[in-house]
């Protein structure tokens, strides 16, 4: 439980220093572990001190660490005070340590190691909404829906751990002039025997060759503006053959999701806020905000000097609405149903734009709560192929990504005989596809590559699930399914030390990762405790120990199992107990 030290800690130098715990606490941090032979065990930055007005911010910075450090005795809890190059550095006593962060895991508490931490006790734990996946109906769910779909998934997960009432929203992009063209396009390339037999495929082979007999001739261009209108008249013919695409494009959604392991509260989309429309629109040419352009479309001025050098469209010339309309009536419509504290939209950055033109828009028209909504964009994956071609379909690349793995298991010696290969597979591979996502900055663009992606060594999601069914199946060949016992004065070999250090930092990631909706933090911790584990594994063996000493190792495997399987279930990973 590293808020046990860091509040100790924090008390010694609350009384030294005359000043609050929160002003203390931010300042202070787990020291990352880069050898095995790690001796502190938290840092104290001055210059963060100085910065928040705790110590004066003139005279020399390093004799002002060293005046204080020299000042700080060990204690019952601190075994030794030490200064370094403008830090202040605590190592807490051996035993204890080994004690307190393993006393959780004793107590039935494991799923909450790190959660409970004071850390989290300024974090918003209110409701947040999250829109992510929001692929478009009709077509088959395209692998570049794949980054919006984990990224948001991991975001609701993480919130959701922390305390916050979480509400997971699919925004279907089921409405515009697309199904203009596929509502004209059906009416003379499609066929209901053979939507019936592959929907998806069906639905997009008629898109495509409609959008091709758009170019060519502009009687289809012409009859899919008329689809739309009479869509968004709500004619009966028109709006049936749209709710039979939609009907059928959700189920075979739902069927992909589940291989991911992502559900979602509520499925929603563009078509839900057609009466919100025309209010936004009222509401805006109420308040003198909605001009004509000289196409004669409907534009709001954004620019700071209102000299219309930055607008924003908000309704074509034919009087039908766009994205941006939709998006508007949408938000409303969200706040004065869910009251949430937070909204957050997971879409690439091509859309940046967009959702700074909306948060502009929102208080235009009155809404102060506009600043609780928030876009995490991302990247792009470049290379992301599967054998069959060039357009990529996301259950293509799962199916990709199991057979690659089935083959490479049967091929391993270590692989385990399991009673369903396929499906550990599928786990694996999902793990390696979210890995490799997660591991840099979500704003990077990447480029895939399939051998990097599955390899078993490395930083890779195969290799966390690798440490994972390895901590299994250590207990399992123990026959100990849980150590309730065990001597702390057994662990304090350099090497379990270093998986103890390493734990402290859990909840500070987690902090981290709550801050700035990256997952990159919590990928690093979980690698580098997998990497400690590997190393823990061969020097503190289980078999052939006595049983106190292997009762104690267990205790530490355990914890390190436990919590490895908790941050790869916040990243939306299923741990495997066999491969």
């Amino acid at each position: 439980m590293a808020f046990f030290f860091r509040q100790r800690i924090a008390e010694k130098l609350c009384s030294r220093l005359q000043q609050s715990e929160d002003a203390i606490t931010p300042a202070l941090s787990a020291v990352p572990v880069f050898r095995k032979q790690q001796s502190a065990d938290f840092k104290l930055s001055i210059g963060l001190l100085r910065a928040r007005g705790v110590l004066p911010s003139s005279g020399d910075i390093q004799q002002q660490t060293e005046h204080l450090a020299s000042q700080l005795k060990p204690d019952r809890v601190v075994e030794d005070v030490s200064a370094g190059s403008g830090v202040i550095n605590f190592k807490v006593h051996r035993k204890l340590l080994v004690q307190k962060m393993l006393e959780p895991f004793g107590k039935g508490q494991d799923e909450m190691f790190g959660l409970n931490s004071d850390l989290f006790s300024s974090l918003n734990r209110g409701t947040t909404l999250v829109e992510y996946s929001s692929p478009n109906i009709a077509k088959k769910f395209h692998a570049g829906h794949l980054r919006s779909t984990v990224i948001g998934n991991f975001i609701a997960n993480l919130k959701q751990s922390l305390g916050n009432k979480v509400i997971r929203m699919n925004y279907l992009g089921d409405w515009g002039m697309q199904f203009g063209l596929l509502g004209a396009g059906f009416g003379q390339f499609g066929c209901q025997e053979e939507l019936k037999q592959n929907p998806l495929q069906h639905l997009f082979e008629v898109y495509v060759k409609a959008n091709q007999e758009a170019e060519s001739s502009g009687g289809l261009a012409q009859a899919a503006r008329e689809f739309f209108r009479r869509l968004e008249q709500r004619e009966q013919e028109a709006l049936a053959l749209w709710q039979q695409f939609r009907e059928i494009t959700v189920t075979e959604y739902q069927r992909v999701y589940e291989r991911l392991g992502v559900h979602f509260d509520v499925y929603s989309g563009e078509s839900s806020h057609q009466d919100g429309v025309q209010e936004v629109l009222q509401q805006l040419e109420g308040r003198g905000l909605l001009k004509t352009s000289e196409r004669g479309t409907g534009v709001v001025d954004l620019s700071p000097d209102g000299d219309m050098s930055s607008v924003c469209t908000v309704l074509r010339s034919d009087g039908t609405s766009l994205y941006i309309t939709r998006d508007l009536a949408a938000a409303i419509d969200r706040m004065e149903r869910y009251s949430f504290d937070e909204m957050i939209y997971v879409t690439d950055k091509s859309q940046s734009n967009h959702f700074r033109q909306l948060f502009q828009l929102l208080p235009t028209l009155g809404h102060s709560w506009a600043d609780r909504c928030r876009h995490v964009p991302f990247g792009l994956v470049r290379g992301m192929k599967t054998r069959s071609g060039d357009v990529v379909f996301l259950e293509d690349v799962l199916d990709e990504a199991r057979a690659r793995m089935l083959r490479n298991m049967e091929q391993s010696k270590t692989t385990k005989q399991m009673e369903n290969p396929e499906e550990t597979a599928e786990k694996v591979g999902i793990a390696a596809l979210i890995i490799q996502d997660f591991k840099g900055p979500l704003l990077s663009d990447y480029t895939f590559d399939w051998d990097r992606v599955l390899q078993a060594q490395g930083d890779t999601g195969v290799f966390l699930q690798y440490t994972h069914a390895r901590l299994c199946s250590l207990v399992r060949r123990s026959g100990a399914a849980e150590v309730r016992d065990f001597e702390p004065s057994l662990l304090l070999d350099p090497t379990g030390v270093a998986v103890l250090q390493h734990l402290l930092r859990y909840d500070e990631l987690l902090y981290q990762s709550a801050q700035d909706l990256q997952p990159k933090h919590l990928v690093g911790f979980l690698l580098k405790l997998s990497h400690l584990i590997a190393s823990a594994h061969r020097e503190l063996p289980v078999k052939g120990s006595s049983q106190e000493v292997a009762q104690a190792r267990l205790r530490l495997f355990g914890a390190a199992r436990s919590v490895l399987a908790s941050g790869m279930s916040i990243l939306g990973i299923a741990p495997v107990e066999r491969m």
